[in-house]
Order: C-alpha cells, then structure tokens, then sequence
C-alpha cells in the first residue's frame, strides 16, 4: 500500500519546550488515534520555529527558510490504498480547524536506515 507525507503547517509548534500535558492533548489525542488505527508508520513533532535554523549560500541563518506566517510544525506518514483515502485521513488532523492546515504527499522513495 502506498505511503503519504502528510505535513502539517500551522502558526508555530504546539510542541513548545514547556508545552503542558494540555497543550498537547489534542495534537497528541491526534496521533494516538492514528496510530490505533493502524495506518500512521512515522511521526515527528517540531520545536517552535524560533529554534530553528536554516542552512544558506552564505551561511547558518536563524529561523525557518522561509519567513513565513505559517511554517511546518511536523510530519507524520501514513499507508492508504490511494490519494483519496490519505486525504481523508489527512482531513481529521485538528491544525484544519484553526489558521493551519496540512499538505500530503505521495512518498516516493526511501524510509528507515538501519544502524550498524
């Protein structure tokens, strides 16, 4: 079954390095359905975009590469039989209800690689 990025852009992260068990208790009741549904294979939270850096021509530079009102909060990636059933599941992700929204892409290639 084929694999979707599903991105998730919002204002900032609600995984704030001192986000409370509340503050996350949608995002995070969000995943845990995903995953008991057994179509999540990857999740990754990010830190706020203030401690981001970005990687330029002429150097390190502070925050997200884009200066954005939105920036990616986070990915996670899921199996459906096609486009329209990720999009369904994409759809129930709690960032739609607000300014943000999420973004899925067919993975292409790749996954984990194994430590020696």
């Amino acid at each position: 079954m084929p694999l979707y990025a599903v991105l998730i852009y919002a204002d900032d992260s609600a995984h704030a390095l001192d986000a409370t068990e509340a503050d996350l208790a949608e995002p995070d009741g969000h995943g845990d359905e995903l995953a008991a549904s057994g179509v999540m294979r990857a999740a990754y939270a990010f830190a706020p975009r203030a401690l981001a850096k970005s990687i330029r021509p002429d150097g390190v530079a502070d925050g997200p590469f884009l200066d954005a009102p939105q920036a990616v909060a986070g990915v996670y990636v899921i199996e459906a039989a096609d486009q329209d059933a990720a999009l369904a599941i994409a759809g129930t992700n709690p960032v739609i209800r607000g300014s943000g929204g999420v973004e899925v892409r067919l993975v292409h290639s790749g996954g984990t690689i194994p430590q020696p």
